[in-house]
């Protein structure tokens, strides 16, 4: 069975647009909160879109009112050191998969996105986000502090005495703040986040899939290599596009003033 057919616990998966896979989580009752089922289903949700030639774009996206709205704690509270650092393996896992997928990845967040949630998202290229969204870290509040890569992710969006600042207090902030800081691409009104979500989407399924590959593992390397090793890897991937029909086209179309039909070979 395909994992586009399967019946998932807590997500549902869509291909309503050509090229582009929705993963909505679903666990509205709980607000999304993320357990141990939820990291195993995105995880192999996104690990199967990745090979999946028809998927060009991947859009997360929650509820109306969460996005997800981090740890289930009922799931995690008595957990012992060993079972929270196994417990941490598979969040790593899925946040990795999202991150690091060959495919681009859109976040459409409405309502609540904390914690985890908020992890989630970091983990997306793109972050669209409703004008009501609360978002935040607010682990520190429980005697723990954010464990899914916030500590990481956060000063390399932000500056790092903003992302002490919430990592240390939990405050909530709203997705304005977030846009000024650098955190978020867009955003939206509430109504308005799947559209711009898609949108965005369509736009990145009409660019070369091998392109777009190597573009985010070039970028995605920035965060963690000096830079003249990032521009070496940058160098060795953007030369080997011109081994790919898609460069070809690419540069032709162009000279013939022509849009690009780009293939992925």
């Amino acid at each position: 069975m395909s994992y586009r057919d399967k019946q998932y616990e807590t997500m549902l998966v869509s291909f309503d647009e050509p090229g582009i896979l929705t993963v909505q989580f679903n666990r509205p009752k709980a607000f999304n909160a993320v357990n141990e089922t939820f990291l195993d289903e995105i995880w192999e949700i996104t690990a199967a879109a990745e090979v999946d030639p028809e998927v060009r774009c991947l859009i997360y996206t929650g509820g109306d009112k969460a996005f997800a709205a981090g740890a289930d704690l009922k799931a995690v509270v008595d957990y012992n050191a060993f079972e929270a650092r196994n417990y941490l393996d598979k969040v790593h896992r899925a946040v990795f998969a999202v991150e690091d997928n060959h495919k681009p990845a859109v976040a459409a967040v409405n309502g609540l996105a904390l914690g985890g949630g908020l992890e989630i998202m970091l983990a997306c290229d793109i972050r669209i986000v409703a004008d009501n969204a609360t978002l935040g870290l607010p682990e520190i509040n429980l005697g723990i502090f954010p464990g899914a890569g916030a500590t990481q992710r956060v000063p390399r969006n932000i500056s790092i005495c903003k992302a002490k600042q919430y990592i240390y207090t939990g405050e909530f902030f709203d997705a304005n703040t977030a846009a000024t800081m650098g955190l978020i691409n867009m955003v939206v009104p509430a109504e308005q986040v799947m559209d711009e979500a898609k949108k965005m989407a369509k736009k990145l399924c009409r660019k070369s899939p091998l392109a777009l590959r190597a573009a985010k593992q070039s970028v995605n390397n920035s965060m963690n290599m000096d830079i003249k090793s990032g521009c070496r890897f940058e160098q060795t991937a953007w030369s080997m596009l011109f081994s790919s029909e898609d460069q070809k086209e690419g540069m032709n179309a162009f000279l013939e003033n022509r849009r690009a039909d780009f293939k992925g070979k």
